[in-house]
């Protein structure tokens, strides 16, 4: 029988029970993540939803911003939603100067994106490499992403609808190596793909 991998959730703000329940299902054994210690015991990370500057400024409270950087750095798989895809890019528009970035993937994100335009938006999305047709997407005050770096697999975009305003064809979903990230919160939608696709690229990296 397969060892499930031990995959911690960031459990300082944002939707950690959701992200929780969606990883045991996928098959996981799960692990709130506070301290550096906590940290060290598990074999990836998720970085739920919340709100990005105020998770950025807790990361260096609770000391774990640097020990996490390092470890994904390292190659520790990690998805984030929502505020976690922000923490996870390279540079961010729209942010706060003192937020701090995970420097995980390659890509420019906007914050609040969609917030500007509609304060929440759904929609059926395309996504690379998960069977079972498309991913219903809900994106409360998303980013997306506004460049992606060479080495960025672009998995999903915003279709192009009446509906999407703005937003449509914009990038909201990726891949770099061990680093997944989605602008929307499939934690909140019941459709467990995206978690078990993370849930698989532990395994694989473990």
């Amino acid at each position: 029988m397969t060892t499930k991998p031990v995959i911690g959730v960031l459990a300082l703000q944002g939707d950690v029970r959701e992200h929780a329940a969606a990883l045991e299902h996928a098959g996981a054994r799960v692990r709130p993540v506070r301290r550096p210690a906590e940290l060290a015991e598990v074999d990836g990370i998720v970085l739920p939803g919340g709100e990005s500057t105020t998770m950025s400024r807790l990361l260096e409270t609770f000391e774990l911003l640097e020990p996490l950087r390092e470890r994904i750095a390292a190659g520790m798989p990690a998805y984030g939603s929502c505020a976690g895809m922000i923490l996870l890019a390279r540079q961010v528009l729209d942010g706060r100067p003192d937020q701090r970035q995970l420097d995980g993937l390659d890509v420019i994100v906007r914050r609040n994106a969609f917030g500007r335009q509609v304060d929440s938006f759904e929609g059926d999305l395309d996504f690379e490499g998960l069977d079972g047709g498309p991913v219903h997407a809900v994106f409360i005050r998303a980013p997306w992403v506004e460049k992606a770096g060479d080495g960025v697999e672009i998995l999903a975009r915003v279709p192009e609808t009446p509906d999407a305003g703005d937003a449509a064809a914009r990038i909201v979903a990726i891949r770099q190596g061990p680093v997944l990230a989605t602008a929307f919160h499939p934690e909140l939608t019941g459709d467990e793909r995206v978690h078990r696709l993370f849930v698989t690229m532990v395994r694989e990296t473990k």
